[in-house]
């Protein structure tokens, strides 16, 4: 059977649940709250979301309530301090709670490709009129990164240079943090750094800023033409983030959340479309094992044991 004829099955073999059988939570939980990762304008991401919120309130049958964080790691406080009840992370931010708290989230799905594969890429990219086309005219140069608990803007560009034999202290002539993705490509484009590194699937139109990721998200929003970057260096295969739910819930609640957002696809496409940043062809279930490879780099770069 397909990854796609499997998908298919999940969805149409998914179980309704009407608010009615969530009685028994809804005094425990009344409002479920969702968190929503920095890296672009606050405006923006409530407006994405905002169809997120009045879906699952329908399905729920309780409030449900939108908290934007200016960067991943309130994101990732706010769930281990049980002030949030579901969020998207990216990799290394699951794999930073899961060092802190092995039982304190559980991922539920992730994001499929176009193409079928549930992984992404980090990529290095210039300005164009930079006159910098390789990784090896970046040596002497500023690279922003995007945030430090970001997976493709961090963690891994990080871990992949230094594998190569790169000291990213004395490669670069500096180096710092963007505030997110898109405030890093902002930075690159006017001229505060001469690199940065961000997300993207990698596959599609290029024109286009690939199917999905962060330049996707901003060609969309008018605020890039990809003409004015250079993309010059892309990392392995890396892990697509998961959405993960507080472990603690009552179980009920988590079913519910579950099949609801599994059947997105096919029930509000437009909604869908709206909070994955570009093209997807659907949500594909996952445990923490999927991301042992990205908790065992964080625990490396942290020393965590």
């Amino acid at each position: 059977m397909t990854i796609k004829t499997t998908v298919t099955a999940l969805l149409l073999g998914a179980t309704a649940v009407t608010p009615a059988m969530a009685q028994d939570w809804r005094d425990e939980v009344p409002v479920f709250r969702i968190g929503l990762l920095g890296g672009e304008n606050e405006a923006d991401r409530l407006r994405d979301h905002a169809c997120q919120e009045a879906y699952l309130e329908e399905r729920l049958g309780v409030d449900v309530e939108l908290y934007p964080a200016s960067d991943y790691a309130g994101v990732m406080q706010g769930l281990l301090a049980e002030q949030l009840e579901f969020a998207g992370l990216g990799s290394a931010g699951y794999a930073g709670i899961y060092l802190q708290d092995p039982e304190a989230v559980r991922p539920l799905y992730t994001t499929m490709q176009i193409d079928g594969s549930l992984g992404y890429y980090s990529v290095m990219y210039t300005r164009a009129d930079s006159g910098i086309e390789t990784l090896e005219q970046m040596e002497g140069h500023s690279l922003a990164w995007a945030d430090p608990n970001s997976t493709s803007g961090y963690l891994v560009p990080q871990a992949e240079l230094q594998a190569a034999g790169i000291d990213i202290d004395s490669y670069f002539s500096q180096t710092g943090f963007g505030g997110g993705h898109e405030q890093a490509v902002v930075a690159v484009l006017n001229g505060q750094y001469d690199g940065g590194v961000t997300w993207t699937s990698g596959v599609g139109d290029i024109a286009q800023g690939y199917s999905r990721g962060n330049l996707r998200s901003m060609v969309d929003r008018d605020m890039l033409d990809m003409d004015e970057i250079n993309i010059i260096w892309q990392s392995n295969l890396i892990t697509n983030g998961p959405r993960v739910i507080r472990a603690n819930l009552p179980q009920e609640l988590q079913d519910l959340v579950m099949g609801a957002m599994m059947q997105m696809q096919t029930t509000d496409r437009e909604c869908f479309d709206a909070i994955n940043d570009g093209e997807a062809l659907g949500y594909w279930p996952i445990t923490s094992e999927f991301y042992e490879p990205i908790i065992n780099m964080r625990r490396a770069a942290t020393g965590t044991r």
